[in-house]
């Protein structure tokens, strides 16, 4: 009977899920590592309209982009630390680097932090962004009224998984994840169309 009774209580109230919160005590946020790679997302869904209709502006727009500035960024001159503080407070993998007059000079990523200053022993403290970034001679990037399709080739193409969208300046940046994510609900939303067509909802 106890066991009957545990089972009736567990199916009125399911136990939820563990949320592991990071202090600084090695206990990872499991909702943050869920939501950096899609898994959970707080941005409204795309309006449907056919993959190819997407624009990269679309994603942007999804992001709560469309306000100039909401994308995050350093300078060339910042120490890598302070980049990296800022990356992981604001739960994301790359920053546009400006130089002094605001004008692009590259992209700086997590993995940069890790190839070349954690696993070299550098000291993140003394050195400076643009020595560890992707030069802008070097750079990938896209335009807002890029097909999502075309910069998700970009992309692959190029084994790179942040690009900033420059439309004569830079308005913002798009990761490989926002991309996969855009497709999906795209094709989502095709298929609940063909599934109402084959149940006869459609005349």
């Amino acid at each position: 009977m106890l066991g009957i009774w545990r089972g009736v209580r567990l199916r009125q109230n399911p136990p939820r899920p563990a949320i592991l919160q990071f202090h600084g005590n090695g206990i990872i946020n499991m909702e943050s590592v869920y939501s950096r790679f899609g898994c959970v997302t707080s941005s409204p869904p795309m309006q449907q309209k056919g993959l190819e209709n997407v624009t990269v502006s679309d994603v942007l727009l999804s992001k709560g982009e469309e306000k100039v500035g909401s994308w995050l960024w350093c300078r060339v001159d910042d120490a890598v630390i302070n980049a990296m503080k800022n990356m992981a407070t604001n739960n994301i993998g790359s920053l546009v680097v400006l130089k002094p007059e605001g004008h692009i000079a590259g992209v700086v990523t997590e993995r940069d932090c890790l190839k070349k200053i954690i696993a070299k022993g550098r000291s993140p403290v003394y050195t400076q962004v643009g020595e560890i970034m992707t030069d802008e001679r070097n750079l990938m990037t896209v335009t807002s009224d890029m097909n999502i399709l075309h910069a998700m080739r970009i992309m692959t193409e190029n084994h790179i998984r942040h690009v900033p969208v420059i439309d004569g300046k830079v308005v913002g940046m798009i990761s490989m994840v926002d991309v996969v994510r855009a497709v999906m609900e795209q094709q989502s939303g095709e298929l609940k169309r063909l599934n109402d067509y084959i149940r006869g909802e459609y005349y």
